[in-house]
């Protein structure tokens, strides 16, 4: 197999820009040819930049594309056999299955191969038909595709990753100060997104709005939320297993801090974290859109922060963290 996922390159990109292992090397680890390994980074490396799997995940998906919905423009008989079928109400599967065993002779005549189910579909959701409605035709009858990625989980590259079970008792006992745990909080569309972190012991909260899920900004994010507090204060994060922090590794290397991730499917080993979620339902319900301003965001992180807490004997979280900040050296937390 030839074709390159977005998890082999999540592990390209490590392999490449972190541990800098030769191209033989990162072949062996991938289980791909050394030459598909060197055409990948050639093709996705800028001069003066570092491989990145996302943006070369989205050219690849790009030219895929462009190269499917090609191949019926270029025959148009092929192009009017699959556009009369898809107007008889066969599915793209259908199709595909029937020119694979019995192709009409208009077509053997011409030498015309098969063509795909996903190439059919590229078809029918191209802008050239949007005019036609071809997607009337199908069984869920909706003018836009769901994305695979929607239709199964995909398999998340956590390179580096150290388990919780490791993570030390001084963390779990919240002994110090320091121990964030961080999280994403979605709203009404996906896309957008809010990187939520919260500190363990005085369970103060910050909040920082993100555009995208993408593994490049959620840790441009954590950098910011890093840098609210004075040098060396942040000792550690624990993650879930979201390809989102797929970077953590960037944040250990550049700060000097510990990373841990929770058991597949145990977020409540986060529950500082997951509880101030349930919090912020109350600002951002479910349902509501999450192009709210900075502005917006802020005067809810300080609400947040501003509420008496019983488990800090009803200081707030803001009164504990300015004391702390104020009382010694961050390098002695």
């Amino acid at each position: 197999m030839s074709n390159l996922t977005l998890y082999d390159r999540q592990r390209i990109e490590f392999y490449v820009n972190f541990k800098r292992l030769s191209l033989r090397d990162i072949a062996k680890i991938v289980n791909r040819n050394v030459s598909i390994i060197s055409r990948e980074i050639r093709r996705n490396k800028p001069q003066l930049g570092s491989y990145n799997a996302e943006l070369a995940q989205k050219a690849a998906e790009r030219k895929g594309r462009f190269t499917n919905t090609k191949k019926l423009e270029k025959c148009e008989p092929l192009k009017n056999y699959v556009r009369e079928k898809l107007k008889e109400d066969w599915s793209p599967e259908q199709i595909a299955g029937r020119l694979k065993t019995n192709a009409p002779p208009e077509l053997k005549r011409n030498n015309v191969r098969t063509v795909c189910m996903e190439t059919i579909y590229q078809h029918i959701y191209s802008q050239n038909d949007a005019e036609d409605r071809l997607y009337h035709h199908l069984r869920r009858n909706k003018p836009k595709r769901q994305k695979q990625g929607q239709r199964k989980e995909q398999r998340v590259f956590i390179p580096d990753r150290t388990p919780i079970i490791q993570r030390d008792e001084l963390i779990n006992q919240k002994k110090r100060y320091g121990d964030l745990e961080t999280d994403l909080f979605f709203g009404k569309r996906s896309k957008e997104a809010v990187s939520v972190s919260y500190e363990r012991k005085s369970m103060y909260a910050i909040l920082q709005k993100l555009a995208s899920k993408k593994a490049d900004v959620a840790k441009d994010a954590l950098v910011k939320t890093i840098e609210t507090f004075p040098p060396e204060f942040v000792k550690s994060f624990t993650y879930d297993n979201g390809s989102e922090n797929f970077k953590h590794y960037e944040l250990k290397r550049d700060y000097k801090l510990e990373t841990f991730f929770c058991d597949t499917y145990s977020a409540w080993q986060k529950g500082g974290v997951e509880n101030l979620n349930g919090l912020i339902r109350q600002y951002l319900p479910k349902k509501i859109d999450l192009q709210i301003d900075e502005e917006r965001l802020k005067f809810i992180e300080q609400r947040l922060n501003n509420r008496p807490r019983k488990s800090l004997n009803y200081l707030t979280p803001q009164e504990v963290m300015s004391n702390v900040l104020n009382t010694e050296c961050c390098s002695k937390f």
